[in-house]
């Protein structure tokens, strides 16, 4: 009876992680689902600190000292935060847009980062690399309003440069236009990938967020692991069913711990942590803030 019952639950176990494997890490939903109050699993009664908004920040004042761990390459590991934050920082047109090519190239950074928080997670990079790489494909398709018999060695990155997907106000406007964008049903336009990396750029920027936070007062840290799944609740749940956030919550509890993270932006103790960390939250925080404002002004925040 035991081995029966036990065989049950593996079994469950495994399905959860298929379902979530063949189905997207980010979000597949439209609206804000569940209706879950304050304390229930996947809507705790959060702590992270609501950063005021910032309209007026450029990214020239994202230079900190340059001594801050952020801005320094780290030896041995394929994520760099400086990286990281040289792409961001070229996201923003004097527009008020958000350019498509370092946008993508910051995602670049930021899927590399997913893929060395271990296996668990790096299962599901691959799926963020599918959004980025449909994107740039969707740049070189006639659809884009580019003569491909000009588009020279490089048709890619002239796609993102010249083309409609320049940015993402102008890849929103066209495909509006050209009536891509599903609002009742989904489509593989650039609208909606778009909107899904706009979601888990959220949620990385609030796993950063709560790695900057001091201890409670028994002088106990967040777990990596109770951060993500906090982040995960505001993120990324309210656009997965139920299933799909069950399943989510065996791969949050596979973070590791907090001094692999601190490692990842070259430093080792969270004295040093919370000056690289804030620098780059402010960083995604910008980006998201500009994209959030010009999907909003289309009402493309829930498309399915």
């Amino acid at each position: 009876m035991r081995r029966n019952r036990l065989r049950v639950l593996l079994t469950a176990a495994i399905l959860a992680l298929t379902l979530l494997l063949s189905s997207l890490w980010l979000p597949q939903g439209g609206g804000a689902g569940g209706g879950a109050g304050c304390g229930s699993p996947w809507h705790p009664c959060l702590t992270f600190h609501r950063h005021k908004p910032e309209s007026n920040l450029e990214a020239a004042q994202w230079e900190e000292s340059g001594q801050n761990p952020a801005f320094r390459e780290c030896p041995g590991q394929s994520f760099q935060s400086s990286v990281l934050l040289r792409h961001l920082g070229a996201c923003l047109s004097e527009e008020g847009d958000v350019l498509m090519e370092p946008y993508l190239q910051s995602w670049d950074q930021l899927i590399l980062f997913m893929e060395s928080l271990g296996t668990m997670v790096g299962f599901f990079s691959h799926k963020v690399k599918d959004k980025v790489a449909l994107i740039r494909q969707l740049s070189i398709k006639p659809s884009a309003g580019e003569d491909h018999g000009k588009l020279g060695p490089n048709p890619e990155a002239r796609g993102l440069t010249q083309g409609v997907y320049r940015s993402v106000r102008s890849m929103v406007e066209a495909e509006l236009e050209q009536g891509l964008v599903g609002f009742t049903f989904r489509t593989e336009s650039g609208c909606r990938t778009l909107l899904r990396l706009h979601r888990s750029m959220l949620w990385v920027k609030l796993v950063l967020q709560g790695l900057t936070e001091g201890p409670d007062q028994n002088g106990a840290y967040k777990t990596p692991g109770e951060i993500g799944r906090e982040a995960y609740s505001v993120a990324l749940a309210p656009h997965h069913s139920w299933f799909l956030q069950s399943a989510a919550e065996l791969v949050l509890a596979a973070l590791p711990d907090r001094k692999y993270f601190l490692q990842l932006v070259c430093v080792s103790s969270q004295s040093e942590a919370a000056p690289a960390l804030r620098v780059v939250i402010r960083a995604l925080t910008r980006v998201h803030e500009r994209t959030n404002e010009i999907l909003e002004r289309h009402t493309l925040l829930l498309l399915p």
